[in-house]
């Protein structure tokens, strides 16, 4: 079982593969870098013995950033894969990737809905979701005037007393 010995090594070690056909947007990957600083680290890097990536490259690529380098003390945590068939390197990128899966259009409907109830701002929802206020205004299900008002609201924390209902 690779987890069980995960080894903290110099980010400078590790190469990116070179068929990785995984693309994330500039946004994700500063999403990504405000989960690794929010939660700290709780995915390792997949390595060959070599050190180069089979999974985990964007997680490599944002821990150069700066304040995070310096506060992982440029240090990455990595488990290695040996694989006697190279194509097995190739298809543990693909299948961890593809794993990973999409959000169901549903569940995060509830979610963002849920946070607001909660007192969640619009822009604190979208700050850690990763989302433009539009795309919590779509998710959310209020009238156009009703997440406007809870946008005007801004500063101040929606309080649950408030009922808002869709028409």
């Amino acid at each position: 079982m690779p987890v069980a010995n995960v080894k903290l090594v110099p980010r400078a070690k590790l190469l990116p593969n070179d068929y990785n056909p995984n693309v994330v947007l500039a946004a994700n990957l500063d999403l990504l870098e405000r989960s690794i600083t929010t939660n700290g680290w709780t995915l390792p890097i997949v390595v060959r013995p070599d050190y180069t990536i089979i999974d985990g490259y964007h997680r490599w690529l944002v821990s150069g950033r700066e304040p995070l380098h310096t506060k992982l003390q440029g240090l990455v945590p990595v488990v290695f894969v040996q694989h006697a068939d190279p194509a097995a390197n190739i298809y543990g990128t693909i299948t961890h990737n593809r794993a990973r899966g999409v959000h169901q259009l549903g569940p995060m409907k509830s979610i963002v809905r849920a946070l607001i109830e909660q007192g969640k701002t619009i822009k604190e929802i979208g700050l850690q979701l990763g989302m433009r206020p539009e795309e919590v205004f779509r998710l959310s299900d209020f009238s156009r005037d009703d997440f406007l008002a809870l946008m005007a609201d801004g500063a101040t924390a929606f309080t649950p007393a408030k009922i808002y209902r869709k028409l």
